[in-house]
């Protein structure tokens, strides 16, 4: 059976996306020296990609609930999540030739790899998904708490700190961790199964800019492996005109 889409939810995320193409376009004007900003640290920024990654999460467990609701079939899910899985290995390969000392080997799609595997085995917990979500975000806070363990120190090693049990972020372009990060996809899921009783919100049809928004929500998986590449091309194009003619 095919699964059915929602405008709603890809107007959602679609908004996500449009914000992190803004978000890495400062982020890549920032690396070749056109901006001067502390996107690392500076809560201005910071709380933008937590916004924006959470979003993205949230809507992805939405979408597993009402996936399977519309009788998505364990074929077709791994499909789609074979599909992930492979872009997330074009991200690490990508990243190690442009930041070979910050490599991503545990970013967005890296997590999203194991969480909708996760987020599947789970639709069936109804409410008690709220709870869960809530006690994964709060672990995902542990770490600090955790150093006076004498093995803490090997969770910030790297076949471990995706678990999120960290005492100091690692050295990556983008670390999003099992904890806390698997509690937005919960209440993503939470929510999918609340939204099958509100038909007036899932029958949401957009006008414009909303189907272009829905359009692109669609598409999330191909923009988001392809946005990068082409900004950071066409910031390395303006930077070769700018010397050229200087």
């Amino acid at each position: 059976m095919s699964t059915h889409r929602y405008d709603a939810i890809d107007v959602l995320r679609g908004i996500a996306l449009v914000w992190m193409t803004l978000f890495h376009f400062c982020f890549d004007l920032n690396d070749f020296g056109y901006l001067h900003q502390d996107l690392h640290n500076d809560p201005f920024w910071t709380w933008q990609r937590t916004i924006i990654l959470g979003t993205f999460l949230f809507c992805a467990g939405m979408g597993q609930a009402l996936a399977l609701h519309s009788g998505q079939s364990w074929n077709r899910f791994w499909r789609r999540w074979l599909q992930i899985a492979g872009c997330a290995v074009l991200v690490t390969a990508g990243s190690w030739q442009i930041f070979p000392n910050s490599f991503i080997y545990f970013g967005v799609l890296h997590a999203m790899v194991l969480m909708l595997v996760i987020a599947r085995l789970t639709v069936a917990w109804g409410r008690a998904l709220w709870v869960a979500g809530l006690l994964a975000i709060v672990m995902g806070f542990m770490g600090p708490y955790l150093a006076w363990l004498p093995w803490a120190d090997m969770l910030n090693l790297r076949w471990l700190n995706w678990l999120g049990f960290i005492t100091h972020k690692p050295i990556t372009e983008d670390y999003v961790p099992i904890f806390p990060w698997l509690g937005l996809m919960w209440w993503g899921v939470a929510a999918g199964n609340w939204l099958l009783q509100q038909p007036t919100f899932l029958a949401y049809k957009p006008k414009r800019p909303g189907r272009w928004l829905a359009a692109l929500g669609r598409w999330s998986l191909s923009y988001y492996i392809t946005h990068q590449p082409v900004l950071i091309g066409g910031i390395m194009l303006l930077k070769w005109i700018t010397q050229k003619n200087a």
